[in-house]
């Protein structure tokens, strides 16, 4: 197979996992108008659960074995938070503006890497950082009274949530199996969701209960494709393709919600995005990917590691 056919292939699942991304979101935005933010994330996680089991009971009672307890606490904090402020923030923001500001995880992967994992971050870095928080407060729209609203730190919450959980996966990668990282996340996240539906819980009528369970159908099919996406191109590469997201987000909000963005939100979106793939491209280089677009064999990738690629809400 050819290059040119094998980064075709990988460009076609990458954006595939970005649309199924987009239209899990767009179906947690739908459910929450009569579901708890908490009781969507549980059935999320059931689907997510029943995706993994075959590699879990596979490797049980290995995969319960863990070195790294405290990491893992950290990890499924910061899972939970950004998974269940995702679906908040669609919840209470524009659609098109909570995937926008989501964004911002990456920003915080390369701060937190520089403070936890002693990554190098150089000036350029810091650069795209700030300009991709100012492309942030743009869509934030602060003054002087303080932001327009309240609710758009939730997505930041979320991005901030999924930065901690990336860079827990990245060092519990190096002592932890695929199973132990798949047990200790399918259920610990579906606990922290489920316990409070003692007093949460809204039983789903028979049509109802196809939408939610599609939330995290949805979202294991753009997993997989994600992974699918990373096993034949490099990550710079299929990190290119998720800010389709944020088109594929604007053409949902239009259809399916009736919300049009203004123009400091497109604004600041394409601060967003620019500051971000510059960032991501000075990552790459320094990890030695070379510039985007070149040639080369990716490297394998398993279930743990496409957790590693800094997708918002992913999980």
């Amino acid at each position: 197979m050819s290059i040119r056919i094998l980064l075709s292939s990988g460009i076609f699942w990458a954006l595939l996992a970005a649309a199924l991304y987009t239209l899990s979101a767009a179906t947690s935005k739908i459910l929450v108008e009569d579901f708890h933010v908490l009781q969507i994330l549980f059935f999320r996680q059931i689907v997510v659960l029943l995706s993994t089991l075959r590699s879990i009971v596979g490797n049980f009672p290995h995969s319960l074995y863990t070195q790294r307890p405290g990491l893992h606490a950290l990890r499924l904090a910061g899972a939970f938070l950004a998974l269940s402020c995702g679906i908040w923030a669609v919840a209470v923001l524009p659609f098109a503006t909570a995937v926008t500001l989501s964004f911002s995880q990456v920003f915080f992967v390369a701060l937190l890497a520089r403070l936890f994992l002693g990554e190098v971050v150089s000036r350029r870095t810091f650069t795209a950082i700030g300009l991709g928080f100012f492309g942030v407060l743009i869509v934030m729209r602060p003054s002087s009274e303080g932001l327009s609203s309240l609710y758009a730190l939730v997505p930041l919450l979320s991005g901030f949530g999924g930065a901690m959980a990336v860079i827990s996966v990245r060092r519990l990668s190096q002592t932890e199996s695929t199973a132990t990282l798949l047990l200790y996340q399918s259920i610990f996240v579906g606990l922290l969701s489920g316990l409070p539906l003692i007093f949460l819980w809204q039983t789903p009528t028979l049509q109802q209960l196809p939408l939610l369970l599609a939330v995290g159908f949805i979202a294991t099919l753009g997993q997989w494709a994600g992974i699918h996406a990373l096993r034949l191109v490099e990550a710079h590469i299929v990190g290119v393709f998720e800010y389709v997201k944020l088109v594929y987000a604007e053409t949902l909000g239009v259809l399916v919600f009736d919300e049009h963005s203004d123009r400091q939100t497109l604004i600041g979106a394409s601060i967003i995005v620019v500051a971000a793939f510059y960032a991501m491209r000075l990552r790459a280089r320094a990890n030695g990917f070379g510039p985007p677009f070149s040639g080369g064999t990716a490297p394998r990738v398993t279930a743990s590691t496409a957790r590693d690629t800094g997708k918002p809400g992913s999980g």
